[in-house]
Order: structure tokens, then C-alpha cells, then sequence
């Protein structure tokens, strides 16, 4: 309601505050025959899609998309649909499966060597054009650096904590033109676009959903989304079902 940018009360509060020029431009209705799981998406893509069109992805753009948990996934999908030569990272196999479905041409574990060489591989050994961060792991955002080209640009989306810290070389950044790009939250001015995206069923999200709790299983939805694992992706809780 307030852009995550100020204190809004709390997702669990009984009252939110909507303010009068969000009720005006930013409420979408939900059309007949999309559920409310599909529709809860808007938002998580909305998100996403503020921070595509601040890196602009252009047709036969190599991206490396390090991350593929729900929001590295989404990210998938929407550069897939750009046009874009995808390469996906993940610790975790089923993860990296799936953004091959989605759209990526190649898909490893950040930890594999292959990577960075697939990468260069697919540039003529120049690097990715567009790297977006989709996760927060020690390393990562050095990693983005090292994969990319000179003259590209890096999407922060996931460094959202003042104890993360980087270390990055300046002529990395300086003398090799690369632009560092930040992006969170959502944006009103895409929230039309993002519930088109999401409400015709062009990305298909709802593929997303690993996990559905009813409202007195909430505390275990919480410890799943907080400790993902193989089998875990976006967890969804139904507070219409109270009980099984």
C-alpha cells in the first residue's frame, strides 16, 4: 500500500491504508475465472517488471539471471518473452530445471566453472549484455561483474539488507562502462501492464505455487518460505480456509 518505502502497519494488520491516489490508479479487478492464487502474482511481477524496463533487454540480449526461486523465474519468463538468450544459475536442480522450461537456453549451479565459460562461449568471449541478480548469497554480486561485458548493465533486485556488503573493483565499474542498476518494490505506473501479464495467463505463474496453507497452518507456511528447499518455491496461505 505505501510502495515498501515507509512503515505501512504490517501484512497481518486488520486495517491497511490505501492512499486516495492508489485507489485511483493502481486497483485492478480480478476478471471472472482467474483465482485469487493467480491473482496474487500481480504484485511479485509488477516488480519485476519495474526493473526489466530500467535495463531494457533488446532481442538476441544474452542475460545471465543469477537466482531462479519464484522472482529469478518471473524474470525468466519475461525475458524469454523479450526475445532474449537466457543463462540461468541455482543451487538447486530442480530450480535450474525449471528455468530451462521457461525460457533459458543454459541453466547451472553458480558454483560450476562451466557457467562463466557458457557465457562467453555465447558472446564471442565478450560476456552477458544484462545481468540481473535474483538472489542474495555471498559473492554473487562479484560474480555478476565477472560474467558480464564490458558496457553492460547489473540489476540489483535482491540486496536488500544494510549488512550485505560488496567488493567490487572501480575500474571493473568505471573503466569497463558498466552500469549498476537498483530496483525494488512496485510501481503504480506498471501495475496495469503487470495484472494484463498475469491475468491472460502470458506467464504462467501459477506453476509457481509449490505450497497452499489454510489460515491455522499459517506458521508453517512462514518456516517453509523462510527455509526453502528442493521442493519449495512460492508458498501461498488461503486465509477464505480456515481448517482442511
Amino acid at each position: 500500500m505505501t510502495a515498501g518505502y515507509e512503515p505501512a502497519g504490517g501484512g497481518f494488520s486488520q486495517y491497511v491504508r490505501a492512499m486516495d491516489w492508489i485507489v485511483e490508479r493502481g486497483v485492478e479487478k480480478i476478471p471472472a475465472g482467474v483465482s485469487f492464487d493467480q491473482a496474487c502474482f500481480v504484485e511479485p511481477v509488477n516488480t519485476c517488471l519495474k526493473g526489466v524496463k530500467q535495463i531494457d533487454p533488446q532481442p538476441e540480449d544474452v542475460v545471465a539471471i543469477l537466482g531462479q526461486g519464484p522472482i529469478g523465474l518471473i524474470f525468466t519468463m519475461m525475458l524469454a518473452r523479450a526475445g532474449s538468450k537466457i543463462v540461468a544459475t541455482d543451487t538447486m536442480t530442480g530450480r535450474r530445471k525449471l528455468s530451462l522450461e521457461f525460457g533459458a537456453s543454459e541453466a547451472f549451479d553458480p558454483r560450476d566453472e562451466d557457467f562463466e565459460r557458457t557465457v562467453r562461449s555465447m558472446t564471442e568471449g565478450r560476456g552477458a549484455d544484462l545481468v540481473i541478480v535474483a538472489a542474495s548469497a555471498k559473492g554473487i554480486v562479484e560474480q555478476a561483474v565477472k560474467c558480464s561485458r564490458p558496457g553492460a548493465k547489473i540489476l540489483l533486485f535482491a540486496q536488500t539488507s544494510h549488512q550485505e556488503r560488496v567488493d567490487l573493483s572501480g575500474a571493473d565499474i568505471c573503466m569497463g562502462e558498466r552500469m549498476l542498476c537498483g530496483s525494488y518494490s512496485a510501481s503504480i505506473d506498471v501495475q496495469t501492464e503487470a495484472a494484463e501479464l498475469v491475468f491472460s495467463g502470458a506467464l504462467p505463474v501459477e506453476r509457481l505455487i509449490s505450497h497452499r496453507y489454510t489460515l491455522n497452518h499459517i506458521n508453517e507456511g512462514i518456516d517453509r518460505a523462510l527455509h526453502p528447499d528442493e521442493e519449495s518455491l512460492k508458498i501461498v496461505v488461503q486465509p477464505q480456509r480456515w481448517k482442511e
